[in-house]
Order: structure tokens, then C-alpha cells, then sequence
């Protein structure tokens, strides 16, 4: 066979094998990679323009505040000093149980990231419009800062849609 036919082969099967490589690895789901329940942390789906679904965590809720892009953006990027209009979900660490979703009222939250918990606060500026982030807040960043809070002892999960950024 001719060196050149012979490179043009390796080429093609190299090809091949990548793709198929790529392939299999993605596994059709539409979950986040195994990198967040392989730590522990929940998973959440992909599925852009639709509400997520996020698998309950196992094992202790981490001390440290926890962030996750399941879909990266490509709008404008999130400042501290920034507008922000989301569609979020919010599930206790404890039980798994899903506690406030904007999706189910249908309507998004708009608000300045400055007006919410610190959680939000440090786990959404450099994310970007379009994109889905996980957060995974524990109580000093959540509602622990406020005695008497029903979820002042709660890790919070945050699925956050980004929708729009001003």
C-alpha cells in the first residue's frame, strides 16, 4: 500500500476512534457528567428551556459553598453588581425534597444578585446568560445568617436557570 494511502488510513481510523470515544462517553443522558454524584454532589439534567431534574445527594452535605455549570452560557456574564432574571429550583440537602421551584408558578424571579443570600451572591458572578448553574450552599451562606429561619440549618441545592443579565 502507498505511504500516502497508508497515513490517509491511520487518519480515518483515528477519526473513527475518537468519535467513538466522544460517543459512548456522552451515554445519551442528559445528565451532568458523573463528576457530580461521583462527589457526592447531585446531578441535575441538561435540558435547556426546561425545568431540571435533580437527583438527591448522598453522603454529608459539603462545608463549602459548591458550584456546578451544567450548561455553560454564552450571553452576557454575571457581575456582583448585576440584574439578573432566572427560573431556579430549590431542594433541601436533607431529605432530597424539592422546596420552591419558578418553574412550577411559571414565571421567572428577576432581582439584583446583590438583594439575596451570600450563596448566591459568590456561586453566580462569572456564570453567563443561557446557562444552568448547580449550587450547593451550606447554612452560613444560606438562611443560617437568619435565627429562627426555617432553613437556618439547611444545605440548600440550587438548580439556576440564567435567563437574562443586566
Amino acid at each position: 500500500m502507498p505511504k500516502k494511502t497508508l497515513i490517509k488510513v491511520f487518519a480515518i481510523i483515528a477519526v473513527a476512534a475518537i468519535a467513538f470515544a466522544s460517543f459512548t462517553s456522552l451515554g445519551g443522558s442528559d445528565n451532568v457528567s458523573g463528576s457530580t454524584s461521583a462527589s457526592g454532589l447531585p446531578s441535575v439534567t441538561n435540558n435547556a428551556g426546561e425545568a431540571p431534574t435533580i437527583t438527591p445527594p448522598t453522603g454529608a452535605a459539603p462545608a463549602t459553598l459548591q458550584t456546578v455549570d451544567i450548561i455553560e452560557g454564552t450571553g452576557a456574564e454575571v457581575l456582583a453588581t448585576s440584574t439578573l432574571t432566572v427560573h431556579y429550583t430549590l431542594m433541601s440537602w436533607s431529605d432530597g425534597q424539592i422546596l420552591e421551584s419558578s418553574w412550577t408558578g411559571g414565571q421567572p424571579a428577576t432581582f439584583p444578585l446583590s438583594g439575596v443570600i451570600a450563596g448566591w451572591q459568590q456561586g453566580l458572578p462569572g456564570a453567563k446568560a443561557g446557562g444552568r448553574r448547580l449550587l450547593v450552599i451550606p447554612p452560613s451562606l444560606g438562611y443560617g445568617v437568619v435565627p429562627g429561619h426555617p432553613l437556618e440549618t439547611e444545605t440548600l441545592i440550587f438548580s439556576v436557570d440564567i435567563l437574562e443579565v443586566s
